[in-house]
């Protein structure tokens, strides 16, 4: 076995147990699936100075094989199973090929518009090789939430309405649809895909909200429309193998600017507890494996950092808040103008220490950088590898459960 780090893993309380995508433009009314009875707590503006403690995990993760996997990894693959790096949607350009073969990302992201299915079949598995390591594959994911997001739409996939219109169908008929559209994806290698949107846009912003009013994204325009759409279209997804990831926590539906293209985008409405953050819980009751979080900042809730570099939202919300054990991925932190004047190793180190796992790295140039500092990080801070050999365990742990770990 290669040598692992000395960095001993300690999972915290915090087990239980994506992207503001809009680069090219996403993707539900009434609906019959029931609401989630996952209790949101009381509204709050205070500033609590640490964050809420995390609910007791009900499961953890398979040991055995997930215990060997983590030993054979060196720190520096580890670290790398944390990055989901963006690729063109057409297959790996001669620039991404040997970023992925030597980095060894556990993820990988197609960007731009594909091709057939057939044709981006063969993108994926060529991609998939090149990102293997030690019988570990990477999650192969796409933002496949219809309308004007929508990556993957040439010979061989359905063309998906926008989520306006998926929110108009009955909850049975999104499900049955998702299922199909996941069947698509799987046999074109794509195992995750980055939706549903679960933001909740007011009536009265749907022309200011760039980065998801404007484009459609929204199933409705309050919690109780969204909610149900949210988990019919997670629970057709699973039905077809899919992953999927539930986003933008905490919402991205009050802001005006679009995180992908403008800097500074501020939420100075939502707070620790609002009534739209019960699409999230909805989704999560639903069996969503990933929960994406926005790089917006929200002064009500923490003020210093954007929301994917914050620990109360990350450790405190949806750890304490929402008692969610599951993946925890970043919106764009790559490419995204947001984000653009953190450099690039903090980017990665800060979603980690926020209790993140996935970093979204729209650009793949950036991927050594992020792998070089958390392996800095964790070399220096104990506390830290810790962290992030418990995030490497819930992404091993989601791959297992999707075959992508051989043992």
């Amino acid at each position: 076995m290669r040598a692992r780090a000395t960095a001993l893993v300690v999972l915290s309380a915090l087990l239980l147990a994506g992207c503001n995508d809009s680069q090219s433009p996403p993707t539900a009314g009434p609906s019959t699936v029931p609401s989630s009875s996952v209790p949101l707590p009381p509204k709050t503006t205070d500033q609590p100075t640490t964050p809420t403690p995390s609910a007791t995990p009900t499961s953890t993760p398979t040991t055995g094989c997930i215990d060997a996997k983590l030993e054979d990894l060196t720190l520096r693959e580890r670290a790398a199973q944390l990055i989901m790096t963006g690729i063109s949607a057409n297959g790996m350009t001669s620039a991404q090929r040997p970023i992925v073969q030597k980095q060894k990302p556990g993820g990988v992201l197609l960007l731009g518009s594909g091709g057939s299915l057939a044709h981006t079949k063969a993108a994926t598995a060529a991609a998939t090789t090149a990102a293997t390591v030690d019988g570990i594959k990477p999650l192969m994911a796409a933002d496949q939430e219809g309308g004007q997001i929508q990556r993957l739409k040439g010979s061989g996939f359905t063309r998906i309405p926008s989520a306006t219109v998926q929110g108009t169908w009955t909850s049975d008929k999104l499900t049955a649809r998702a299922t199909q559209w996941a069947s698509q994806l799987k046999q074109a290698g794509v195992n995750t895909d980055l939706s549903p949107v679960a933001d909740v846009v007011p009536a009265s912003l749907k022309k200011q909200n760039a980065p998801i009013g404007q484009l459609d994204r929204e199933f409705g325009n309050t919690p109780a429309k969204v909610g149900p759409p949210v988990q019919a279209f997670v629970r057709g997804m699973a039905k077809g193998g899919v992953i999927t990831s539930v986003k933008h926590f905490p919402g991205i539906g009050k802001v005006r600017g679009n995180t992908d293209f403008a800097a500074d985008v501020i939420d100075n409405v939502t707070v620790r507890g609002d009534d739209d953050l019960q699409p999230f819980a909805d989704g999560i009751a639903a069996g969503t494996e990933m929960l994406m979080v926005s790089t917006v900042t929200y002064t009500k809730i923490d003020p210093k950092n954007r929301a994917a570099f914050s620990s109360i939202v990350i450790d405190g919300m949806i750890r304490g808040d929402l008692g969610y054990g599951g993946v925890v991925i970043t919106d764009d932190v790559g490419a995204a103008a947001n984000v653009a004047k953190v450099p690039a190793g903090q980017r990665a180190t800060r979603v980690i220490a926020a209790g993140g796992d996935i970093v979204i790295n729209g650009a793949s140039n950036l991927t050594s950088a992020m792998v070089n500092a958390l392996v800095v990080k964790a070399q220096q801070d104990k506390a830290f590898a810790a962290k992030l050999d418990a995030s490497v365990r819930r992404v091993l742990a989601l791959k297992q459960k999707h075959d992508l770990v051989t043992c």
